[in-house]
């Protein structure tokens, strides 16, 4: 595991995982054609925060929608996983679809975060965002032969406490994926990460096991999860867990402060620990590859000044 405020490239190939730091110009969708698949992680955006550790969440946003924008190949869809807002209050809600709207992508899929459920259990989330889905807003659906599952694990939290599926949804997950060929890569996102990182702060999802029984046949797994504001990777098996960082605000490190929460760092480096993820799979390979992108690179930060 590492925490990484720089640009990494993740490839994973026969269960082995392969990373790269990235000059601030890389990035693997170069390579991508027309029969490949290309997506884009952003997370925890959390609009309606203005604290000293960014007191400008759109604008940040907006970078790492410029960045998206940007790409040679543009991705297929976005997935947001979750903290879309940061208090669930309608307003931040519409200032996050105002700018998403100029994101050059087909399609934007979402699954909630604890901040988007605080005051309704979801209501207002699941509105806006829950068309077509089931239970509390899980979902699934295919792309270019990849089944991508949509999880929810944020709702009836405990403070501190770690994240929860539920029996409902565990029992939709088994069927969901009971008649799929075992050689079909899965990607699953959720907010709240589906493997303990550290429990002391509720960094993890109490009944994730019994999620990832179902998915251990399965010859390629990825695992996308947000909650964390910073990247940490994984491997267990054929399942490969990846944390993003956040388009608003770092946190500090597991076990590196008293308590998680918004992390002030000097305005010039904030962009270098703030990003998305740009995700690559190439049909008739067992591999994806994913870029951790900073909104800006902390070389690019050390020039203006830092």
């Amino acid at each position: 595991m590492a925490w990484a405020g720089t640009g990494a490239l993740l490839v994973v190939s026969g269960g082995v995982l392969r990373s790269q730091i990235l000059s601030r110009s890389g990035n693997v969708s170069k390579n991508v054609t027309p029969g490949d698949l290309s997506f884009v992680q952003i997370s925890d955006s959390h609009i309606g925060f203005s604290k000293e550790a960014n007191k400008d969440v759109l604008s940040t946003l907006k970078v790492a929608i410029d960045k998206i924008n940007a790409l040679p190949t543009p991705p297929a869809f976005v997935l947001h996983t979750g903290d879309l807002s940061h208090l669930s209050k309608p307003e931040e809600f519409d200032a996050l679809d105002q700018l998403l709207k100029s994101a050059k992508t087909d399609r934007i899929f979402y699954v909630p975060g604890e901040h988007d459920v605080l005051t309704d259990n979801g209501a207002i989330y699941l509105g806006r965002y829950g068309k077509g889905t089931r239970g509390a807003g899980w979902q699934s659906f295919d792309v270019k032969g990849v089944h991508f599952i949509g999880l929810v694990n944020v709702l009836n939290l405990k403070a501190g406490g770690l994240g929860n599926l539920g029996r409902e949804q565990l029992e939709w997950l088994e069927d969901d994926v009971k008649g799929i060929s075992s050689s079909t890569p899965i990607v699953v996102f959720a907010h709240i990460p589906l493997w303990t990182v550290y429990p002391e702060w509720g960094w993890g999802t109490d009944d994730s096991e019994q999620a990832l029984s179902y998915l251990r046949r399965f010859g390629s797994v990825t695992v996308l999860n947000g909650h964390i504001h910073q990247t940490l990777q994984k491997i267990e098996g054929n399942v490969h867990f990846h944390t993003a960082m956040s388009t608003a605000f770092p946190q500090p490190a597991p076990g590196a402060a008293a308590s998680p929460g918004p992390m002030k760092v000097p305005a010039e480096k904030l962009r270098s620990v703030l990003g998305l993820a740009n995700v690559n799979y190439i049909q008739g390979k067992q591999a994806l590859a994913i870029i951790d992108s900073p909104l800006e690179t902390a070389a690019a930060a050390t020039t203006t000044g830092a």
